[in-house]
């Protein structure tokens, strides 16, 4: 049987989950270098002594977030199925571009922060390292059926044309996110995934 969490560690947990969630907001409305620790204790409506409580500072909020970022992604990565050249491939790459947009929207400051290599923290920018070595590595693999020439450059492009285009999905009005996925699955897959042109 379960036991109950007291009542002051469920309080905690919701307050550190606040500042999570405002963290996240303050760092995509005014970046990672402008973001201030007044302003994510007023998004979250919380002192300051209980930001300080959780998080020595701006740093460890949002390592704490890169962190969950990292860990999502590897989740992401791990579960990545066989994406083939037919049109159960492309299924396979759309389903996986869905939960990398849903990523993005919800951590799209930490990628952005990670590609633009913005961080001046050893271990942030380790994270951002191992997460996209771990997508191409995975990437790489499946694209080696078809590509088996020029692979290493092709994820290159492709793990950054999947960043940018994902960027500009969640910042940018293009249209209804299921046409702009179904329109990113297929120009990726058959850029990528469905054989060397005759």
């Amino acid at each position: 049987m379960a036991t109950k969490q007291p009542v002051h560690r469920q309080q905690g947990a919701a307050t550190r989950t606040k500042l999570l969630q405002a963290g996240k907001q303050v760092l995509a409305e005014r970046g990672y270098h402008a973001a201030r620790v007044d302003d994510v204790v007023s998004v979250a409506q919380v002192s300051h002594g209980s930001f300080y409580l959780y998080f020595p500072n701006k740093e460890a909020l949002i390592l704490e977030l890169a962190r969950e970022c990292a860990q999502e992604l590897g989740a992401m990565t791990e579960a990545l199925g066989e994406i083939s050249a037919d049109a159960s491939g492309r299924e396979a790459l759309r389903a996986w571009l869905t939960e990398f947009l849903a990523l993005y929207r919800s951590y799209g400051v930490v990628v952005r922060a990670w590609v633009e290599n913005q961080f001046n923290n050893a271990e942030l920018t380790q994270l951002g390292l191992d997460s996209f070595a771990s997508i191409a590595e995975a990437l790489m693999e499946r694209m080696s059926r078809s590509h088996p020439e020029d692979g290493p450059l092709r994820v290159v492009a492709l793990v950054s044309m999947m960043e940018r285009f994902t960027s500009l999905i969640v910042n940018q009005d293009l249209g209804p996110d299921d046409l702009v996925l179904d329109t990113a699955a297929t120009v990726i897959h058959r850029g990528f995934f469905a054989g060397v042109p005759a």
